[in-house]
């Protein structure tokens, strides 16, 4: 059997699409679980990020959120980016990238975090009730796409720019969000 020039470039493209997509250690979610910030907890958002992550074509396991969360009082908890390791991350195309993302529709990105990836201690709720509630409440999220209001630092972060306006879909949706959260290969 012989193979077209267009059949052969075809099988390629496709190839190097699904070589790509196994090597890739980060991703923005490209939906939300549809209950708002009501992730499931860090076990249901790493979950999501893997179900995402093998759908896509990813070979890894390892699969986490980029999301903190904190104890009740805001003395402690759990980093964001101890969770994810140091890298290096690659896109889906296969490119090294500093963890600002891929662009989506979606201009909120859920992380609970400060500007240097720890939890908040900013008081109040800043993770939805540690990414457990769909109503009351509130998240830090962060601009995929480096835009804000104002053209400040804080408004630009990709993963601390404001706390949403609850912890609903429809909250999240308001303010240009849909419960997306970015996900990394941990190391």
């Amino acid at each position: 059997m012989k193979l077209s020039g267009i059949a052969i470039v075809t099988i390629f493209v496709a190839f190097s699409v699904h070589a790509q997509q196994a090597s890739m250690t980060l991703f923005v979610t490209s939906v939300g679980k549809g209950n708002g910030a009501d992730l499931g907890g860090l076990e249901g958002a790493d979950a999501h990020c893997l179900a995402l992550a093998k759908a896509a074509g990813s070979k890894h396991t390892n699969w986490r959120a980029y999301l903190s969360t904190t104890l009740p009082g805001g003395d402690a908890g759990v980093n964001a980016r101890d969770r994810i390791g140091k890298g290096p991350w690659r896109n889906a195309k296969g490119v090294v990238v500093s963890g600002r993302g891929d662009a989506v529709n979606m201009h909120d990105i859920l992380t609970g975090s400060d500007p240097a990836g720890n939890f908040s201690t900013a008081g109040g709720d800043t993770t939805c009730g540690n990414w457990t509630k769909s109503g009351e409440g509130s998240a830090i999220v962060g601009h995929h796409d480096l835009t804000g209001l104002k053209d400040t630092r804080h408004m630009k972060s990709w993963n601390s720019s404001h706390g949403s306006r609850g912890c609903s879909q429809d909250n999240l949706k308001a303010s240009g969000g849909a419960g997306l959260v970015y996900c990394f290969v941990a190391n």
